[in-house]
């Protein structure tokens, strides 16, 4: 069948394809530690009771209809001045526009600033650019971030490609790493961009920044979060935040994000999103708007989230690091923020007790998941090179009694090895 040469081209999300084959093997009677989506198990993880009841309070209030295409004044309102107590940073209304989730905005943020054949740059391990940088048939740019920067790319990095560059996508907590920003890096990127955007002039596209901080308020162990305009404010023209209630409040179901950025930029993503129709519920978008302004019980829910999303990240790393010891080709990166750990299986070439050669990346992949029934995510999945020994760890679903089980799991695999 002959269709569009996007459509033929175009790859699915390897995560979501990962996720939908463990959980139908689960259905099927395996026993597997699931630690692949990026999602949250509601028994273990509920959104904020007040959140929930809002929700179901705007359903009997008949909030049924279309929102507003930027998204419902209240809501804009309630963001604005969410950001303002929470992070510091002042948006109006006009510089606020809503979607349902982070997805919809990241897509017409690309679509409103590349052409065809625009260099448009990211570091990888990330999450799903390559696919968007796809959709409007950029230049890849790729940087790939290493081990010793915790994945996360450097000015050093970026500098080589900046003068011809139209779109940097930045991300932090970064998806699949968990690891943030360091206050110095960010802002010697940011100088970066605004000293290029000045040597542009007026008669040049400029340097735009989509800066992606879906986790931000999930920091650990006195790690801060750090933006581009607050450290530079010069970077305010050039930089779209991409946000949402998806990670921060374990509601990636309830779907509601939000830009901020040029009322300029914006304006044209919604447009965009108007022949798209990924708005966000109304009855969700009321809820939100009402949630967002109860500042205690923000902080309330915050505090116990963090603290059993932490143990659980700590506890895996705690364990791999135990293994390291031992001396098994495993590691982990310290965990600093999101509900992801960066763990090392470092298996390839190497052969089992039983002669059977772990000959790529996807072989030690596949080992892991049949002899410890461990599910994760390799960083060839987020664009970093097919034989990265790294992986994503989700703890979204992870119960904590079963933390030792996988770990003793893990040990009597890695064991088998020679």
């Amino acid at each position: 069948m002959k269709l569009s040469h996007l459509s033929h081209t175009l790859i699915g999300s390897e995560i979501v394809k990962l996720g939908g084959e463990i959980r139908e093997r689960i259905r099927q009677g395996e026993t597997i530690y699931n630690f692949t989506v990026g999602d949250f198990d509601p028994k273990i993880f509920p959104i904020p009771q007040e959140l929930e009841d809002a929700i179901v309070e705007a359903y009997r209030q008949h909030f049924t209809n279309y929102p507003l295409g930027e998204g419902n004044l209240d809501l804009r309102e309630a963001v604005a001045s969410y950001s303002k107590t929470f992070q510091g940073l002042e948006y109006s209304t006009d510089e606020i526009l809503v979607a349902s989730g982070g997805r919809p905005l990241i897509y017409a943020l690309y679509r409103a600033i590349c052409d065809k054949g625009d260099k448009i740059i990211y570091a990888v391990p990330s999450w799903n650019n390559n696919h968007y940088v796809h959709f409007v048939e950029g230049e890849h740019t790729v940087v790939e971030a290493t081990a010793e920067n915790n994945f996360m790319p450097t000015a050093d990095d970026l500098r080589p490609h900046i003068q011809t560059a139209t779109f940097l996508a930045l991300c932090s907590p970064q998806n699949p790493t968990g690891t943030t920003f360091r206050k110095e890096e960010l802002k010697a990127i940011c100088d970066l961009v605004v000293e290029e955007n000045k040597r542009r002039g007026d008669s040049e596209k400029k340097l735009y920044v989509m800066y992606d901080q879906m986790y931000w308020q999930l920091t650990y162990d006195g790690i801060e979060h750090y933006d581009p305009v607050t450290l530079n404010p010069e970077m305010r023209p050039y930089t779209v935040f991409i946000d949402a209630i998806s990670k921060v409040f374990a509601a990636t179901g309830v779907r509601v994000g939000w830009s901020m950025g040029p009322a300029s930029i914006l304006n044209k993503m919604k447009a965009i999103l108007s022949h798209v129709g990924a708005w966000a519920p109304m009855a969700e978008q009321k809820a939100v708007a009402k949630y967002l302004l109860q500042t205690d019980n923000i902080k309330s829910y915050l505090a116990h989230f963090k603290k059993e999303v932490e143990e659980r990240l700590r506890r895996i790393y705690t364990g791999f690091i135990d293994l390291k010891q031992e001396g098994f080709p495993v590691d982990a990166v310290a965990p600093e923020a999101a509900i992801y750990l960066t763990i090392k299986i470092d298996l390839a070439g190497r052969k089992l007790k039983d002669g059977t050669v772990l000959s790529t990346q996807a072989d030690v992949t596949s080992y892991v998941l049949q002899a410890a029934g461990l599910a994760v995510v390799p960083f060839y999945a987020f664009g970093a090179s097919n034989n990265s020994p790294w992986y994503r760890l989700s703890v979204g679903t992870c119960k904590k009694e079963e933390i030792d089980l996988m770990l003793n799991k893990l040990g009597t695999a890695l064991r088998e090895v020679q």
